[in-house]
């Protein structure tokens, strides 16, 4: 028996949690075992990662207003390419591929939910709309996959996954990678902050559900108790004239700076104090495992998904969602009691470095690859096997 042939699928080509996923996914898996390529959109970061990993990158531009003919691609790759098994990331890819791939015989469909967005769409009709496309797509996937318990629970309560059809599968890190970061004091110091200046930061994508515009309404706050604090933001999205404009009208341009996505992400966030992800919603946030592999006093929404990373008052301190004034007042506790915020930082990397591996991640994932390809083998008629008679 030949390799297994997988396909990874997502629509975007920058480096988001999804992308984040596939593409340690995609490095690590056994290579005695399969054969991996990548689909997505061209150019981005996510392209050249690929590239210089050496595995096999198709480039599709997912554009809805031409869905017939992006579909009509997708199914014509699967075909050519042999695929044995498609597994896409997110909702755009997660339709197209689907779709694509499913008249196709013996071809496995895996979908991975990171995070369920379309839960949280302020038109109703739309959300509806997203559900009963999930529910149908769902009804001939193999199998779906959530990062969270919390989404597991989301996609049964809403009836969006048949129960026994979904699993979870947390996210994993290369705690080693991180290790290998120093700490601030053998860092240097950007030209922009003093080394006597608290820093507090935030990695997340300029999108509505990082929540991000709490964190500007609680700096005045943070700042009156430490007038030299200086707030680092670091990612790229459609929110970012807008984050920029709330903070301009807050009088904050000289402690908040807007770093946009950056390949030095982790020496940046070497250098914070506190970290903070103000989300609303989350699937299971990488930064959060970012933060604990570097021991970082974290504080964070009590929100699915950072609840299960974060305990309150144990390994960080949680808030409610849309309240700058919590959010304030732990990122100042934590500022003020520098031993407490130390020993939070210990104590997440300590609980979570044991529990969220990517080596963990990457071996259940491969567990299910093949589980599903032998069963699909022996559904499979032998060619010596007489006609079933109707």
């Amino acid at each position: 028996m030949g390799r297994i042939k997988v396909m990874a699928m997502i629509d975007r080509p920058f480096l988001g949690g999804g992308q984040v996923n596939l593409l340690a996914l995609a490095r690590n898996l056994d290579r005695t075992e399969f054969e991996v390529s990548v689909c997505s959109q061209p150019g981005g970061a996510l392209e050249e990662e690929v590239r210089k990993s050496n595995i096999d990158f198709f480039p599709i531009s997912f554009q809805k207003k031409n869905w017939i003919k992006v579909v009509r691609q997708i199914r014509l790759l699967l075909e050519q390419k042999e695929v044995n098994i498609l597994h896409t990331h997110g909702g755009v890819a997660g339709l197209f591929g689907r779709w694509a791939g499913r008249r196709i015989k013996n071809l496995i469909l895996i979908h991975s939910l990171h995070g369920i967005h379309y839960l949280h769409y302020r038109n109703p009709l739309l959300k509806a709309g997203a559900c009963w496309l999930e529910r149908y797509f769902s009804s001939f996937t193999d199998q779906v996959i959530c990062v969270s318990e919390g989404d597991r629970q989301k996609a049964i309560d809403y009836k969006l996954v048949p129960e026994e059809k979904v699993t979870v599968i947390h996210n994993g890190l290369d705690f080693d990678t991180f290790n290998k970061v120093n700490n601030r004091v053998n860092k240097k110091i950007p030209f922009y902050l003093k080394p006597s200046s608290p820093v507090v930061g935030s990695v997340a994508r300029l999108h509505r559900q990082k929540g991000l515009i709490y964190l500007l309404q609680a700096v005045p706050q943070i700042a009156k108790v430490f007038p030299e604090v200086k707030i680092l933001i670091i990612g790229g999205g459609p929110l970012g004239a807008k984050l920029s404009r709330q903070a301009a009208k807050l009088g904050l341009g000289k402690i908040v700076s807007f770093l946009g996505e950056r390949q030095d992400a982790a020496h940046l966030l070497s250098t914070f104090d506190v970290f903070v992800l103000p989300s609303l919603w989350e699937g299971f946030p990488y930064v959060l495992l970012e933060a604990a592999a570097m021991a970082k006093p974290v504080v964070a929404t009590r929100v699915s998904g950072s609840t299960e990373i974060i305990k309150d008052k144990k390994t960080g301190i949680l808030v409610p969602p849309r309240r700058p004034d919590k959010l304030a007042q732990a990122v100042i506790k934590l500022l003020q009691q520098r031993e407490y915020a130390q020993n939070l930082g210990q104590s997440l990397k300590k609980n979570i470095c044991q529990r969220f591996t990517l080596s963990q991640m990457v071996g259940r994932i491969q567990k299910l690859y093949l589980r599903l390809y032998q069963k699909k083998q022996k559904e499979e008629p032998s060619p010596l096997s007489p006609p079933i008679d109707n």
